[in-house]
């Protein structure tokens, strides 16, 4: 996974509440289980619109994607995250997520940041009025600017140094390899083990 301390890109305003993983990656699109080559599929039924935000040329190659209330509930698809994460984006800011996008956002390296609606909504203003205003999220402070928009933001601290570190929850884990090792090597004999066949 990678590394996630400081963020400097710009930013889609997608002005939509209840935005459902479905509509982020619809079912259709979940034939193979690659964590790759989900781009495409990205908001793929609002994306047939010309006018949709993500078709309009300024605002090729943002990073962060500013969303409304309750974005990513819904089915507990990883691809969701896959999907937003291939198409180049590395932090999504809204008001309120799903509980299990949020984990899953967070396990695979995807930052998700939680404000205010009224700063949300002054965010999407800002983007709206200047698509090449520069937004910083910055994980080392918990804090995002854009503008004369600024806001702390808070993240379990398990998975921001997990996201600082750039590990995964099996790669966490295994930073303790030896103290399992050793903890192992004392069980006794009539503990159950897994043996290969």
């Amino acid at each position: 996974m990678e590394k996630f301390t400081v963020h400097h890109g710009t930013a889609v305003p997608l002005r939509r509440s209840d935005v459902d993983t479905d509509q982020i990656i619809p079912v259709r699109f979940l034939n193979h289980s690659e964590r790759t080559g989900h781009a495409d599929a990205l908001f793929a039924d609002w994306r047939t619109d010309p006018g949709f935000v993500l078709n309009q040329p300024r605002y090729r190659g943002a990073s962060v994607l500013i969303a409304g209330r309750d974005f990513g509930t819904g089915s507990s698809r990883e691809y969701a995250v896959w999907a937003l994460l291939n198409y180049g984006f590395r932090a999504v800011v809204a008001p309120r997520f799903g509980d299990i996008f949020h984990g899953n956002a967070l396990m695979n390296g995807l930052l998700p940041v939680t404000l205010p609606e009224a700063t949300v909504e002054r965010l999407w203003d800002v983007v709206t009025a200047e698509p090449a205003r520069r937004i910083t999220v910055d994980l080392t402070r918990s804090r995002l600017d854009c503008g004369d928009v600024g806001a702390s933001f808070r993240i379990e601290e398990g998975a921001r140094r997990r996201l600082l570190s750039g590990l995964d929850l099996i790669g966490d884990t295994l930073r303790h390899e030896e103290a399992i090792a050793a903890y192992e090597s004392t069980r006794r004999s009539a503990m159950p083990t897994t043996t290969s066949v």
